[in-house]
């Protein structure tokens, strides 16, 4: 039987740092980055893509501002902004795919779906905040921000001195529409779905469908997705080539191989960076806990080189 692999794109697979963001360099990433899953169809794996919105949606929200400033036009909430970003950012995907596979000659149906996903609104990640979105302040800029607008901020990872927006991540509970995406895969057609984790909803007492003010994050959204389709093995593509413990510090180490048992004591340890890497793991972990075949976390150039990255499985290899 041909196996399901679920590809989660990092924002840096879209979106550098250090670029301005016009559509030319993210639509150039993103050709860069679907080139390497290539393989994967040709191996003859069906696949699911998801992705991050980050930088995206923390940018229609600037838009929102200044919309409201200039124009007075009403800003609309951030579960509009998450649904944008997925409609904006899968139609990019699915157009830059599209244009790989035509470059190597494969033909296949490609679909795009705006996708809700279904979480707790007593989660208690709304009492603190952790998800980053937007760009980049400084301290000054974040200050300001935090008393006009009462947002709250946490520093970043890789840059001192620096800081991001952070919003409640709720825990994702189960992706709307799995049944159909799952049938899609069946017949052969790629598939992007969960962008920047799935538009956060919930069921009310009534069974009507309502929303909070929330970004899931895409990496656990994803693993949720990969359980409920069965998916093999799920990819997390990020900006790093391999786990590291202690990642930026004098003590850094390559964590290549781990199994379930390694993995699961450096989380508890606090080995990895909240917000970043530490959610990478913890939804590896939870797709390997039900019963996925391996999960690798490594930069998108370096995937079809199975010897890079970090693996994990529930037992080494």
């Amino acid at each position: 039987m041909k196996k399901i692999a679920i590809v989660a794109l990092g924002g840096n697979a879209l979106l550098r740092d250090d670029e301005s963001g016009s559509i030319e360099q993210q639509e150039a990433n993103t050709y860069q980055t679907l080139e390497n899953l290539i393989y994967l169809i040709k191996e003859g794996y069906d696949l699911v893509i998801t992705h991050g919105n980050g930088p995206q949606v923390g940018n229609i929200l600037m838009r929102n501002d200044a919309g409201q400033q200039v124009y007075g036009i009403e800003q609309m909430p951030l579960d509009v902004c998450v649904a944008d970003s997925q409609g904006g950012i899968g139609y990019m995907i699915e157009r830059m795919l599209r244009n790989v596979m035509n470059k190597h000659h494969i033909t296949k149906n490609i679909v795009t779906l705006v996708t809700m996903v279904c979480v707790d609104p007593n989660d208690s990640a709304f009492s603190n905040p952790s998800k980053r979105i937007g760009k980049t302040y400084s301290m000054e800029e974040a200050n300001l921000l935090k008393e006009m607008k009462g947002w709250e901020f946490k520093s970043t990872a890789r840059k001192e001195g620096f800081f991001r927006r952070v919003v409640a991540s709720p825990e994702p509970l189960s992706v709307i529409n799995f049944e159909l995406i799952k049938k899609l895969v069946s017949e052969e057609t790629v598939v992007i779905t969960v962008g920047g984790g799935g538009i956060p909803v919930y069921y009310d007492s009534n069974g009507d469908l309502r929303t909070v003010d929330a970004v899931i994050d895409k990496d656990l959204a994803s693993a949720v997705l990969a359980h409920q389709i069965g998916a093999d093995e799920f990819y997390i593509l990020t900006d790093v080539p391999f786990i590291f413990k202690d990642y930026g510090l004098p003590t850094q180490e390559k964590l290549e191989f781990l199994d379930h048992a390694d993995a699961t004591r450096y989380l508890e340890n606090g080995t990895f960076a909240e917000g970043t890497m530490e959610p990478k793991i913890k939804a590896a972990l939870r797709f390997i806990e039900k019963g996925g075949k391996k999960s690798v976390i490594t930069e998108a150039k370096k995937l079809e080189d199975r010897s890079f990255g970090s693996k994990i499985t529930m037992n080494y290899e």
